[in-house]
């Protein structure tokens, strides 16, 4: 069963899908930056200084104790990020068609 296995690994094909594996989580991780540190400052700052990544709706506040320690904390939809999770993809897939 173990040189089985071994034969199983050894075929191009196992190791070409590992090799892709790893570039494709980098180069998603280069498009989230891209989207994050590239695209999006200048379209927040073409909307008049909008950071995207902290447009939310506060559906309840943080609740602080005397100390100023959060008891409880804020309860938000984080539509910024997901508008930025949006356009991450898009372009991912833009990417995929074009190859």
């Amino acid at each position: 069963m173990i040189k089985e296995f071994k034969t199983f690994i050894s075929k191009g094909n196992v190791l070409e899908m590992a090799v892709g594996l790893i570039m494709a989580t980098y180069f998603g991780a280069i498009i989230k930056s891209l989207v994050a540190d590239i695209i999006m400052p200048p379209i927040g700052l073409a909307m008049g200084g909008v950071d995207f990544a902290e447009l939310k709706v506060v559906l309840q506040d943080a609740v602080a104790e005397a100390e100023g320690v959060v008891a409880v904390p804020e309860v938000a939809i984080a539509y910024g990020s997901f508008i930025n999770t949006i356009i991450t993809f898009v372009i991912v897939a833009f990417c995929i068609f074009l190859v």
